[in-house]
């Protein structure tokens, strides 16, 4: 059973979002929120596997709600639903977090399957938009002192092998794990098992954070 948090300011929207959950066998609304300082309290209060995250409400924002909640290391996955498809905004929850985006004109069956892809540790934006918009908003990530320096004196990468570091730098290109097998002349199973093992070294929660990691310690380069 997948158990949703429902975070959002409008009664009308987490009612339907209620109805439409609570329709599925597999699925419980464990609780809702009007607003990004209810939505981190409830996350720390009921641990559920996803949160419905709308971006803005008043007070704290979904973005800053979304950066606090997966600060926390908790299992909590977040899945923000908006009515801003603008691509700042899909940026913005993805760099704090979030592991998908949908806006709220999606249909149903959209909705349902992303937060069960999100629930299972799937991505549900594709790993070449999350490239486009690091591409496109690349200014704003954080630069160090040592932002010249190689990619493996990063922390992060230390433990990485050479072939996990390599599937790693084409995961940040956007790369599926198809391309990668066939590129790599490796088996698709093989894949699967070096890209979860770059997550839990890396410390990653998903693909989606695995692309802007690459980015992060410049193993990817903006196009």
């Amino acid at each position: 059973m997948t158990t949703v948090l429902i975070a959002d300011d409008q009664p009308l929207q987490r009612f339907g979002s209620r109805m439409l959950l609570e329709s599925q066998d597999d699925m419980t609304v464990v609780g809702e929120a009007t607003n990004g300082s209810e939505a981190v309290r409830l996350a720390a209060e009921l641990h559920p596997d996803v949160v419905l995250m709308d971006i803005r409400m008043p007070g704290l924002d979904g973005i800053e709600a979304t950066r606090r909640i997966t600060a926390a290391g908790d299992r909590t996955r977040i899945l923000i639903v908006t009515t801003f498809d603008l691509d700042e905004y899909a940026y913005a929850g993805l760099r704090a977090g979030a592991s998908g985006f949908l806006v709220k004109d999606a249909q149903p069956e959209e909705l349902l399957a992303g937060i069960r892809a999100v629930a299972t540790g799937d991505a549900v934006v594709a790993p070449s938009l999350t490239r486009r918009l690091l591409d496109a908003y690349v200014h704003h990530l954080p630069s160090g002192p040592s932002s010249d320096a190689p990619p493996q004196e990063d922390p992060r990468l230390a433990s990485l092998t050479d072939r996990e570091r390599e599937i790693l730098t084409v995961i940040g290109q956007g790369w599926t794990n198809t391309e990668i097998a066939m590129r790599l002349h490796l088996a698709e199973s093989t894949v699967k098992t070096h890209v979860g093992r770059i997550l839990a070294k890396t410390g990653s929660r998903d693909r989606i954070q695995a692309v802007i990691l690459a980015y992060d310690t410049k193993l990817v380069q903006p196009s």
